[in-house]
């Protein structure tokens, strides 16, 4: 299948520190996201969609720090990806910062990739993917949350979320329903 003219996947914070157990900031049950993150990323790689990947790579005196544990320092284990969630072609976006707007460069990629459509997953939801996703929209851009592809440290706050990301015009699907035909 073609990719879809203006669609930009977006794999949110999928990294070791967030996904394994032995992760400085684990959100329980993560690791059971790495095969539909692969999937996802996968799939983006093989029909050519961009795919935008955001990674945390904070300084050893993140202002974050203040809040959560040490987690994603640049050059440690745990901020990495894992393998199975790299492909060719992967743009990877490094910030300092929970919104992926703080890189400097999001504005540019966008216009650049002629981004109308994105379809974003990853972690953690009731942070790190609500500024994607709530940053997205106020762009003007139509967004789609994988509703099957998301992790949380919080059950309600990421219910928040998600009714806030629906009350202001965002779309929540299945993996399913954007890999079929």
């Amino acid at each position: 299948m073609p990719a879809a003219p203006g669609r930009v996947f977006f794999d949110i914070d999928t990294q070791i520190d967030f996904l394994f157990p032995a992760g400085a900031l684990y959100a329980l049950g993560a690791e059971k996201l790495i095969p539909a993150i692969h999937r996802l990323n996968t799939y983006a790689a093989s029909y050519g969609v961009p795919l935008i990947s955001s990674t945390c790579a904070h300084t050893e005196d993140a202002a974050e720090f203040r809040i959560w544990p040490p987690h994603c320092i640049k050059g440690t284990v745990g901020q990495l990806k894992p393998t199975a969630t790299v492909v060719p072609g992967q743009i990877i976006l490094e910030k300092n910062e929970l919104d992926l707007f703080s890189n400097p460069e999001l504005p540019r990629i966008l216009d650049r990739l002629g981004a109308q459509q994105c379809v974003v997953y990853g972690l953690l939801t009731e942070y790190c993917v609500k500024c994607a996703v709530m940053g997205l929209l106020k762009t003007g851009r139509k967004v789609k949350l994988v509703t099957d592809a998301i992790a949380h440290l919080s059950q309600a706050d990421a219910d928040r979320v998600i009714r806030d990301f629906i009350a202001a015009g965002g779309e929540c699907v299945t993996m399913a329903e954007i890999t079929a035909g």
